[in-house]
């Protein structure tokens, strides 16, 4: 990875978009302190700046290979506006899930959905979902397969998973994307819907 570190941030996406996967790596390694210190003070929550901080590399992937990434010499303030723009999404979630008001008589914070059983209906259709998503994860390659169990239901940091796997941390995000990708074109080739 010393043969990058002498590269601009510009010359190591082109590497990137040219499919050399280390150079990637290199612009992660040259950014991940700031920009973790970055989110970890705004949100001052370690899982939560964990996820944010894999979330805004995962969204800066799509967008480079997507080609929507426009060079203009300022990766690091672009970097920060993604992760900004998530750290806010975050707040807005917390303060969705924590807004309730208890001056008005006319609601009862008790007599919430999410507080009940769900209907024999609810139960049968959460059931059906979850074992549609078992068959879809079952599909995939096993590489992505892996990924995604170990984000997913073993709750493991990208870099754990990396680590565990053998392969950098770009990798376990490509892969992890590529598994999301799957999964959803094949509940369209076969009418699965995911949702309540």
């Amino acid at each position: 990875m010393k043969i990058y570190n002498d590269k601009s941030d510009e010359q190591l996406i082109s590497l990137y978009v040219d499919g050399k996967n280390e150079a990637f790596d290199a612009l992660l390694e040259r950014h991940k302190d700031r920009l973790y210190m970055y989110i970890y003070h705004s949100v001052k929550n370690e899982d939560a700046a964990d996820d944010i901080f894999q979330d805004t590399f995962v969204k800066a992937i799509m967008t480079i290979k997507q080609g929507r990434y426009v060079e203009n010499g300022h990766f690091p303030a672009w970097i920060t506006r993604i992760a900004h723009n998530l750290i806010i999404d975050y707040f807005r979630q917390v303060k969705a899930e924590n807004l309730q008001s208890t001056d008005d008589d006319e609601v009862n914070i008790l007599n919430r959905k999410e507080l009940a059983d769900g209907t024999i209906e609810e139960n049968i259709v959460t059931n059906q979902i979850h074992d549609d998503v078992r068959k879809l994860v079952k599909a995939l390659p096993e590489s992505q397969r892996e990924v995604l169990i170990m984000r997913y239901y073993k709750n493991m940091s990208f870099k754990e998973i990396a680590d565990t796997t053998g392969v950098s941390i770009n990798t376990a995000l490509g892969r992890m994307r590529y598994a999301i990708l799957n999964m959803r074109r094949m509940a369209d080739e076969h009418n699965v819907v995911l949702t309540l």
